[in-house]
């Protein structure tokens, strides 16, 4: 007899940074394993739309608007899975802000705050409250989308780099912490991929060809493919998984 090792039926999946990109990527595979999938993001309406291409798709998802910037946010969002889904199997901590492109020296502390507080801050407490629900259910599957950038720092992305190696000692913390709870904790960490959040390499032709020099197989990476990885990490395919890093670069996974 075979099994489906990547079957999520029954699973509540939290997605955020979801209504686009590599988040919407995510979001749309693991419904089609069967997973209920909550569409999170900034901005209700573009959630929604994913979450309804989902359901005409024969998957299940609903949309929930949520600013991982703002703890305000961030405890609304548990109070509304805790009352409609009484638990929580698979958070993705995928949303994310830049809001700074240039050199580091002339990095202000706006832009530096708000890529701590989402970045950092944000993944932090999500994953608190993510942990604390999977533990009262027996456990469950946390990926952190990092960066290619949190092993080698990007030209230009001095602040944004720091704060996704921090994600990366993050995910061992929480992994090394929470997995006598049965909660696995990864990271993702995506090379140059093709999305509006990227926009900045893509628009900069000597940047580009500089990052795509980089990488073996002479590519940017699509949004796709980042879901492939995390579907593995969160499916029973990769629950021997705890504190590991997943790196994909121009479509090379390590």
């Amino acid at each position: 007899m075979t099994t489906n090792i990547f079957n999520l039926s029954g699973k509540i999946a939290l997605v955020t940074g979801a209504s686009r990109g590599i988040g919407e990527s995510i979001a749309k595979l693991l419904a089609e394993h069967g997973a209920h999938v909550i569409v999170s993001s900034r901005k209700i309406d573009d959630c929604q739309l994913v979450a309804d291409n989902i359901s005409s798709e024969g998957g299940s998802a609903e949309a929930l608007a949520c600013h991982v910037g703002n703890m305000e946010d961030i405890a609304l969002c548990f109070d509304h899975i805790k009352t409609k889904h009484k638990k929580l199997d698979i958070l993705i901590n995928n949303a994310a802000t830049n809001p700074y492109f240039g050199h580091i020296l002339d990095t202000d502390l706006g832009a530096f705050t708000k890529t701590m507080d989402v970045n950092v801050r944000g993944y932090f407490f999500m994953s608190v409250e993510g942990a604390k629900l999977m533990r009262e259910h027996g456990g469950g599957s946390i990926v952190n989308t990092a960066s290619i950038n949190a092993l080698k720092p990007g030209v230009a992305q001095g602040v944004y780099s720091i704060s996704k190696a921090a994600v990366v000692n993050m995910t061992k913390s929480f992994a090394k912490e929470c997995g006598q709870f049965g909660i696995r904790v990864n990271a993702l960490l995506p090379g140059l991929t093709k999305t509006k959040f990227a926009g900045a390499l893509f628009t900069n032709e000597d940047i580009y060809e500089r990052a795509i020099s980089a990488i073996p197989m002479g590519r940017h990476a699509e949004p796709d493919e980042m879901a492939g990885a995390v579907l593995f990490l969160v499916s029973s395919a990769g629950s021997y998984t705890n504190g590991e890093t997943i790196v994909v670069d121009g479509g090379m996974t390590l």
